[in-house]
């Protein structure tokens, strides 16, 4: 890979775009939602959830997350999640890093034994 292809130019609407889906993914994983957690990615997205689980395609990403909402994470609140960087590899594909804390069942604050990073990487929106 030469370096113009790393140096791909985009635009600061495409980088808001792509660091809005931490919060899209907070959002649905509080109502535990699996399928809400998986939208904002293509059918064809990679996804390093925590754990260092490689998840391939929406609806391993969407199963799999279903599966942590009913059980493990169960009446727990994602409750941050900041976004440490967007990187575009090519004009159609970005990896995205992002830390995300959680609050257990009966805690106020968040437990930082459990802060989470992720690391989804998807090409350009389905259509686009």
């Amino acid at each position: 890979m030469n370096s113009s292809e790393t140096q791909t130019p985009n635009t600061n609407a495409d980088e808001a775009a792509i660091s809005s889906i931490p919060m899209q993914m907070i959002e649905a994983g509080n109502k535990g939602s699996g399928e809400g957690f998986a939208a904002p990615f293509t059918e064809s997205a990679d996804f390093i959830a925590f754990g260092g689980t490689h998840l391939k395609e929406r609806q391993e990403i969407a199963t799999f997350h279903q599966q942590i909402f009913d059980t493990v994470v169960e009446r727990s609140r994602l409750v941050e999640g900041e976004v440490k960087f967007v990187r575009f590899l090519s004009p159609r594909l970005a990896v995205l890093h992002a830390a995300v804390k959680i609050t257990l069942p009966g805690q106020t604050e968040p437990s930082p034994s459990r802060d989470s990073m992720q690391s989804p990487r998807s090409g350009a929106p389905e259509g686009g």
